[in-house]
């Protein structure tokens, strides 16, 4: 089986925010400490530099004024890409984003874009502290008029992050942190041509259906290698959640008559509440068994040397799956 290894999420992010800034004038970078610094995982490292403070803004100390003010610049026509240092500090910009961004486009009748992007460093496995490792994905993937992507690959960031900017209406795009620089990950199969909204099937299966997405792909996928060949696993990345392709999710379970959805963030009222619910409704003649969701019960990340008994990881998953075909 051939397979290739994906650029690493910051490298690629750097090139492509370059290049959507060499090729439009109209776009733009605002977020905290984002050009003289580069950003806190130094994504946007160099851009300051190469395209001035005027492409690329630093911010005030204000999530609610980096989305109100890109809010503004958006409605004037240009095309502001935000970035929020973590995902835990997103809660002071929700206001901005589902009651601004999120209407302005029906408010007015279609008759003005929104061309706004929402750049969201995620998810643990970073030893971070309180705030800086959450996965509240599932918050703005309900709201109606805004769009949610998590890329777990560079070559996916890319193709997500310039289909975004180019939609006219905002985009919350999660990165997984723990991917920014790692360059050893499980192989996947596939290139990038599909079209940019829709999931991918990362590895062929036969016996189990794996949905799942951002940096827990990898554990997924690594995973389904220490089962293979006993039991087959077909991995399902999402790639976006708002909306999900859900044609790809049902067409698998349909090849494999069994579904286990994994993800980072909290089980309850989740994304794979939302996938699991679908495939009762339109996929449920294709089951061999109960649907099945891994992540971690409700209660809110710990920091530090409290991670691994909070994350899902390796084992069990595979012993998830395990469970689901014997």
């Amino acid at each position: 089986m051939s397979s290739r290894r994906p650029t690493p999420l910051a490298e690629t992010i750097n090139a492509t925010l370059a290049d959507l800034l060499e090729r439009d004038p109209k776009v733009l970078l605002v977020g905290e400490d984002i050009g003289r610094l580069g950003g806190v995982f130094r994504v946007t490292r160099g851009l300051q530099e190469r395209f001035g403070r005027e492409r690329v803004r630093d911010s005030l100390l204000a999530e609610s004024t980096i989305v109100g003010h890109a809010i503004g610049l958006s409605m004037s026509g240009l095309v502001p890409v935000c970035e929020i240092q973590f995902d835990g500090f997103t809660y002071p910009a929700v206001n901005q984003l589902v009651t601004q961004a999120g209407r302005i486009v029906n408010r007015w009748n279609g008759d003005i874009g929104l061309s706004l992007v929402v750049r969201i460093p995620s998810g643990g496995g970073i030893r971070g502290v309180e705030h800086h490792s959450e996965s509240n994905e599932a918050l703005f993937a309900r709201v109606p008029g805004i769009s949610v992507a998590y890329p777990s690959t560079g070559e996916d960031a890319d193709q997500i992050l310039r289909h975004a900017v180019g939609m006219g209406s905002p985009v919350v795009i999660y990165e997984p942190i723990r991917l920014y620089w790692r360059r050893n990950v499980p192989g996947r199969v596939g290139g990038s041509a599909l079209p940019p909204t829709s999931a991918r099937i990362v590895r062929p299966g036969t016996d189990v259906t794996v949905a799942t997405f951002g940096a827990i792909t990898n554990d997924v996928l690594t995973a389904a290698d220490a089962l293979s060949p006993s039991v087959e696993i077909e991995v399902v990345d999402l790639r976006w959640l708002a909306p999900i392709d859900m044609t790809t999710v049902l067409e698998s379970v349909a090849r494999t008559g069994r579904l286990l959805v994994v993800h980072e963030a909290t089980k309850d009222v989740g994304i794979g509440a939302e996938v699991a619910a679908a495939v009762s409704e339109r996929g449920f003649d294709s089951l061999k068994c109960a649907i099945r969701r891994l992540a971690p019960e409700r209660r809110a990340c710990p920091p530090a040397d409290f991670e691994p008994g909070y994350q899902i990881g390796v084992d069990r998953i595979k012993e998830e799956v395990l469970g689901m075909v014997t």
